[in-house]
Formats: structure tokens, C-alpha cells, sequence
């Protein structure tokens, strides 16, 4: 039997650690990598230009619009010959024609019912939603990659932890063989800690699943393929002093992305309920236009035609097409106005959650500090009293789960805060 323990014991010591990965990034890396590779900040971006090109439109509706033209035709028809009756000379029926014409056009809306301005301010604000959902896509990225980089970088510390584990209950398991040998000890203490070594390898083995798993997404966030390991920094380590909760609330009420967002598309319904109210009101444009036109008969000399006009345009009745328009602008106005104000409340609850998130997380930081320093000495009382014969196996093995659950949990509590002062970021839109 001991023999058995023996083999199983070199065994477990010779088995070589997972290599790690070449590829290694840190935080700032991943969030400027991310921001390039992932499909909803280019749809953001794009979506700003659109708009920005909106509003160009809306401002060119006020200006003349010019059109210059011109043409070359050269026409010909055939006929019978004939006589002329002057000369009596015999003639060719055919007739030949050709023609040069120019010409420049300009128009300009005088009047247009208050419409112009209206779609103008419609298109601001169109911009402003959209230059607001950029920040908020940034800030909803970088909280997305962050999460991922440190789910990459607690499995990888958690590795470490349940390595730390295995080394433990391999130095167990040869105190207890030797224990053992010695006569001191029974088969079932060997057993006992043979079988915490084999609970303590299934960790391992499920942690650097969960550890693959973490630096895979990572590096798909990133734009890579495979996996990319994230690397550690001090600064995860330090703990804010606690935040000015009223100060933070009235932060984010005038700057958080999605509550700007929301204000925008109120306000740029507003302005198309605006836009829609001008079809009651008549329409003025102001039209010119001078053109010259030449010929082979007057010898290509060029003529100068103008006109200039002056139209009134005033729709008495549609059938009404102009009421149902403006009812389902003012309904999808008053939805914006209700979502404007559903978001502001949202985002406070929101923020009354990350709060209490990082209190949580900032006092379970504190315990489990403390529990891992106690169940190290206890750990350490309690081998030393099994050496001497004092203490049972179950009470060594019961101080080793301990620690090891105190070590995972102080990683846990610690980027639990990470992850909440993150999603705090995200929320008001700046960092903390």
C-alpha cells in the first residue's frame, strides 16, 4: 500500500504545468484594440458621420441651389430635290441644322412654413443623440473588454491559487506516508489526503478550462484568435477612498451617455413635430434662369433669353394626410419624453446598485484578507500538532480547505470591485 501512495505521490510531482501563451496584453492595450475590432463602435462611428451629413443637408436647404447646363445638336432631314422657283435651279430636298444652347438656373426657397429651421434643429439634435451613443458604445466596450480581461486575469490568478493548493496537499500526503512508515499514522490518513490531492487536481484541471475559456474571448474582443493571456498591474490592487455618492448622483445626471442620448431623441422628435406643423403654412420659391442659344443660320451668334419667377404654393386640403402626420410625430414624442425620463430614473437606480456593489465589494476585500492570514495560521498550528500527535488528519485537511476557500475568495472579492467601480465608469461616463 505504501508503495501504491509512493508511485501515485511521484506521479502526481512529475506532471508538468500548462505552458502559457505568448500573446499578453494589458488593460489599456485591450480597450484600444477592442475599440478598432468591434462592430458596434464602427456602427457608432458611422452613425455620427450619417448624422453630421444630416445636418449639412438641413443647412443647405437654405441656400440657392444652381444648375448649369448646355447642349449640341446637329439635325438633319431628307427630302425629295426639288426646283427653285426664283432661280430655276434644281435644289436638294435635304435640310441640315445645327444648334448650340447654355443656360444657368438658380432657385431659392423665400418661405417654407418655419420647416427649414425646424428640420435643422431636428438634424442637431439627431447629431447630439448620435455623438452621445458614441461615448455611450465606448464606455459599454470598454466595459464589456474589461470585464473579459479580468475574468482572464482572476482565472489566471485562481490557477495560481489552486496550484498553491495542489502543493499543499502533495506536502500532506507525504507527511502522511511518511507518518505512515514510521508507524505513527493509519492507512486512512494517507487516504484521507490522497483523496483531498485528487479533489485539489479537479480544481486545477476545471480552473484552467475556466481559464482557456476567459483568455479565448478576450482575445476575440481584441480582434485575435487563440488566446491571449492579460497581464497583472498594482494599480488593480488600490482601493478608492469612498466616493461622494450626491456629487456623483448630480454627475450623472448631466453627463451620463445614456441619458443624453435620450434627451437628444427628444429633443429631435420635438423638432419634427415642428417640421410637420409647417405643411399648413403656404411655400414661396424664387426661381431664374438666363440661357443663350445659337444656330448655323445666324451664323452661331448667340442670343440671351431670361426669366424670372415667382411661386406661391398653399395646400388647402390633402385629405388629411397633414393631421395623421403630425399625430404620429407628437405620439413618438411624447414616447421620447417618456423614455427621456424613464432613462434618468433608470440610471439612478443603476448607480444606488454599483454603489452598494462597491461598498460590498470594498468590505469583503477587508475580510477576506483577513480570513486568509488566519487560516494560514491556523493552517500552520495545525500541521505542526499533526507532526506531533496531537491533532487528527480531518482536523490538518479541514485548515487546508479553509485556506484554500479564503484564498479564492480574496481574489473574487478583490475583482468583484474591479468589476463593479468598471461598471460604475460605464454608468456616468467618465472614469473613477
Amino acid at each position: 500500500m505504501i508503495r501504491v501512495l509512493l508511485f501515485i505521490l511521484l506521479a502526481t510531482l512529475s506532471r508538468s504545468p500548462l505552458t502559457a501563451q505568448d500573446r499578453a496584453v494589458t488593460l489599456p492595450e485591450a480597450l484600444a484594440l477592442a475599440a478598432r475590432a468591434q462592430p458596434g463602435i464602427v456602427q457608432a462611428e458611422a452613425e455620427v458621420r450619417t448624422s453630421a451629413a444630416q445636418r449639412r443637408s438641413a443647412w443647405g436647404s437654405f441656400l440657392p441651389s444652381l444648375t448649369a447646363s448646355s447642349s449640341a445638336s446637329d439635325f438633319f432631314a431628307e427630302g425629295a430635290a426639288r426646283v427653285d422657283p426664283v432661280t430655276g435651279q434644281l435644289t436638294s430636298g435635304s435640310n441640315t441644322s445645327r444648334s448650340l444652347s447654355t443656360s444657368l438656373s438658380a432657385s431659392v426657397d423665400l418661405f417654407t412654413g418655419f420647416r427649414r429651421g425646424a428640420e435643422l434643429r431636428a438634424a442637431r439634435a439627431g447629431e447630439a443623440e448620435a455623438e452621445a451613443s458614441l461615448v455611450d458604445a465606448r464606455f459599454q466596450q470598454a466595459l464589456a473588454t474589461t470585464n473579459q480581461f479580468f475574468d482572464a486575469l482572476s482565472a489566471a490568478q485562481l490557477v495560481g491559487v489552486r496550484e498553491a493548493s495542489v502543493r499543499r496537499a502533495q506536502e500532506q500526503l507525504k507527511v502522511s506516508v511518511a507518518k505512515l512508515r514510521a508507524g505513527s499514522a493509519t492507512r486512512s490518513d494517507s487516504l484521507r489526503s490522497l483523496v483531498t490531492l485528487g479533489s485539489a487536481r479537479l480544481d486545477l484541471i476545471d480552473t484552467h478550462t475556466d481559464l482557456a475559456t476567459a483568455e479565448a474571448n478576450l482575445a476575440r474582443l481584441i480582434g485575435d484568435v487563440g488566446r491571449v493571456r492579460a497581464l497583472d498591474d498594482s494599480s488593480f490592487r488600490r482601493v478608492m477612498a469612498t466616493v461622494d455618492t450626491q456629487a456623483l448622483r448630480s454627475e450623472a445626471e448631466a453627463r451620463s451617455p445614456r441619458i443624453q442620448s435620450a434627451a437628444a431623441s427628444a429633443d429631435a422628435a420635438r423638432a419634427s413635430v415642428r417640421s410637420s406643423r409647417a405643411a399648413y403654412w403656404p411655400s414661396l420659391t424664387l426661381a431664374a434662369n438666363t440661357g443663350w442659344n445659337a444656330s448655323r443660320t445666324e451664323d452661331y451668334e448667340f442670343f440671351n433669353q431670361r426669366q424670372l419667377s415667382l411661386r406661391m404654393s398653399w395646400s388647402i386640403f390633402n385629405g388629411f394626410e397633414r393631421e395623421l402626420g403630425i399625430a404620429q410625430r407628437e405620439a413618438s414624442y411624447d414616447v421620447a419624453q417618456a423614455t427621456a425620463a424613464d432613462e434618468r430614473r433608470a440610471v439612478q437606480a443603476e448607480l444606488t446598485a454599483r454603489l452598494a456593489e462597491l461598498d460590498a465589494a470594498r468590505a469583503k476585500i477587508e475580510i477576506t484578507g483577513t480570513s486568509v492570514a488566519a487560516a494560514t495560521e491556523d493552517l500552520r498550528v495545525q500541521q505542526e500538532r499533526y507532526r506531533l500527535g496531537v491533532s487528527t488528519i480531518v482536523d490538518v485537511l479541514t485548515s487546508q480547505e479553509a485556506l484554500d476557500q479564503a484564498e479564492v475568495d480574496v481574489v473574487n472579492a478583490r475583482f468583484d470591485y474591479l468589476r463593479a467601480k468598471a461598471r460604475t465608469e460605464a454608468l456616468i461616463g467618465r472614469t473613477l
